[in-house]
């Protein structure tokens, strides 16, 4: 502690705070999106067979990438909007 910091002037930061909310360990919004999708293959295109394994693959997907980077939604788009490379 440096002597010339008034006292309480560093907290401890706990990780929940800086963590998006997961619901079935992905984001929520993909969650949401995930699970809209696959009821929408599952009971409006009455295809149940093709629309549970497509949830739990693009489910373990989410969860396999939010695993490797909590905010892997909002910095895939800007990292795909990038060059490949840069000229120098």
């Amino acid at each position: 502690m440096v002597p010339d910091e008034p006292e309480g002037f560093r907290l401890a930061l706990r990780t929940s705070l800086t963590r998006p909310l997961l619901l079935a360990g992905v984001p929520r919004t993909f969650a949401i999106l995930n699970a809209t999708a696959a009821a929408a293959i599952g009971f409006g295109l009455q295809q149940p067979l093709i629309g549970l394994p497509l949830w739990i693959v693009i489910q373990s997907a989410g969860a396999y990438a939010t695993a490797r980077d909590p905010w892997f939604l909002e910095t895939w788009p800007r990292a795909m909007a990038k060059p490949l490379y840069f000229g120098v």
